[in-house]
């Protein structure tokens, strides 16, 4: 496939709503713009026009918006036809095109042409479909941050002071007597060199929380029948997501719900009590419990605080053990104890965090939300943060072992040249979070994971 052809796709999400949106890339896109409206629209105008067959007759009737490249989104020729949102009618007016010369676009075609267009980086390329898939309002703002360039122009402030002090550097190869040995010792270089790795270290940490806030954090809820975990789920959902009866074994079923605290998308799991039984589907409900718990990124381990025979290490033996927990003792309210976090009071919990609460009052549960946080080592970074990928902090952490082994080299064997390969080492994995130097079957991952229209 070409990025000489024209592409269209539906940009709408599928089924039927109250406006559907068609949208062309590509030369073609002013004779089809003819064809199927009688006129090209003028650019960047909405003009109201009728949406015609090849017979002429009418499609729809609908808002048909003109963008001449490179004025655009791809910078290409794009046409948008804003119709009624029915599948039959966006299928028509995509078929009518199709006809007309264009080809379907495939998934993310149209934001990989604005890349290979220079109309932004892949960092803002990526923050489209990360705002697109934001499950907080903070990851929202975080990926919008990034679409409008707060990580690339953090990026390019570190390539450009690397590429400072390879000049400073490589001046100093040039002068291979005396002079260029002391030029070297004198000491600038590695106080920029630690200057820029503390940079570097700053940046890597705020893009860890913004990590964070694009892919979230996977808590799974495990213990005993009745030990209240639909009723944890409702009370941190503020919702019945979860039916809660005196019954044991009332969930059978993995439950899924999306919350959020202080602004870190939580994939929240309630799962069937874990215990042996006779009945077929509740021992597939705590097979099912236990493979959530070996794929979360964090247990919430809860026991019921009136059942002295509940222990969190009768629990932490059923569970995988490379699986990080938090002791939680519910019911307090049956109790009188008091809420909130106390060192390893629970039997197995250890040195670990044990939170006391009461689903049922809501007592206790701001220090448990707060667990959740210390658990996922989140930390609200404010309108500062932006929208990062795992792929972001792989090569930010391959940058800085980079400049680690630069004044390692400065610092044991006065290399120069060692030096200036490793800067330039660094400058290359920072090229690849902005797509300076990404290759093409990683441009090929990325765009494949977006949607058809977008």
């Amino acid at each position: 496939m070409s990025h000489h052809d024209t592409i269209v796709a539906v940009a709408t999400a599928p089924g039927r709503g109250g406006i559907g949106v068609v949208r062309l890339s590509g030369p073609q896109v002013p004779a089809i713009a003819r064809a199927v409206l009688g006129s090209l629209p003028p650019p960047r105008h909405a003009a109201l026009r009728r949406f015609r067959d090849h017979d002429g007759a009418a499609l729809d009737l609908g808002l048909a918006l003109y963008f001449a490249a490179p004025e655009s989104f791809t910078g290409e020729h794009v046409l948008e036809l804003h119709g009624h949102g029915g599948p039959a009618v966006m299928d028509a007016l995509v078929a009518r095109c199709l006809a007309l010369g264009a080809r379907l676009a495939k998934p993310g075609e149209f934001t990989e042409r604005a890349f290979m267009n220079d109309q932004c980086d892949l960092t803002q390329a990526e923050a489209i479909a990360d705002l697109i898939a934001a499950g907080s309002a903070a990851a929202a703002r975080a990926a919008a941050r990034t679409l409008e360039g707060a990580f690339a122009r953090e990026v390019a402030a570190l390539e450009d002071g690397l590429t400072s002090l390879r000049v400073f550097v490589e001046a100093a190869i040039d002068f291979p007597d005396e002079e260029g040995v002391a030029f070297l010792e004198q000491g600038r270089v590695a106080e920029r060199l630690a200057a820029l790795s503390a940079t570097l270290s700053g940046l890597a940490a705020r893009a860890t929380q913004g990590a964070l806030l694009r892919d979230g954090f996977t808590l799974a809820i495990v213990g005993r029948p009745n030990a209240g975990k639909s009723s944890l789920m409702n009370a941190l959902s503020r919702r019945d997501t979860a039916i809660v009866t005196a019954i044991p074994g009332t969930t059978r079923d993995l439950l899924h719900e999306r919350i959020d605290v202080d602004g870190l998308p939580i994939h929240l799991i309630d799962t069937a009590g874990l215990r042996d039984s006779d009945d077929e589907v509740e021992r597939e409900g705590v097979r099912r419990a236990r493979d959530a718990v070996a794929s979360c990124d964090h247990a919430l381990l809860l026991l019921d605080a009136t059942d002295p025979e509940q222990t969190a290490a009768a629990l932490f033996g059923e569970l995988p053990t490379a699986v990080p927990a938090t002791v939680v003792l519910n019911k307090i309210d049956l109790t009188g104890d008091e809420p909130g976090p106390v060192e390893g009071v629970a039997e197995g919990a250890g040195e670990g965090v044990v939170v006391r609460i009461s689903a049922t009052t809501g007592a206790g549960l701001e220090a448990l939300r707060a667990r959740i946080r210390d658990a996922a080592g989140y930390a609200p970074v404010g309108e500062g943060a932006f929208s990062a990928r795992r792929r972001h902090l792989v090569a930010l952490h391959c940058a800085g072992e980079h400049l680690t082994l630069a004044s390692q080299a400065l610092r044991e064997q006065q290399a120069g040249e060692l030096v200036a390969e490793e800067l330039r080492e660094a400058q290359h994995a920072l090229g690849e979070i902005t797509g300076a130097t990404t290759s093409d079957d990683l441009l090929g991952r990325i765009f494949g994971q977006f949607c058809i229209g977008k």
